[in-house]
């Protein structure tokens, strides 16, 4: 069974990400990327856990 990580506080995770995008000319990128998880975990957000099913991630 698959999971995958989902922010517990849906809207900071938004502020952080649209911060993301302003910082970084690329996004989405490692950085960019490992700085929003960084920047969101430091302003009290956190992840949970969420099983999708069984299902692979159509591509």
């Amino acid at each position: 069974m698959a999971t995958r990580n989902e922010p517990t506080n849906k809207a900071l995770y938004a502020a952080v990400k649209a911060a993301a995008k302003r910082k970084f000319a690329v996004y989405p990128s490692a950085y960019a990327n490992a700085w929003l998880v960084r920047e969101y975990k430091k302003r009290g957000g956190g992840y949970r856990k969420v099983s999708n099913g069984g299902k692979k991630k159509k591509t």
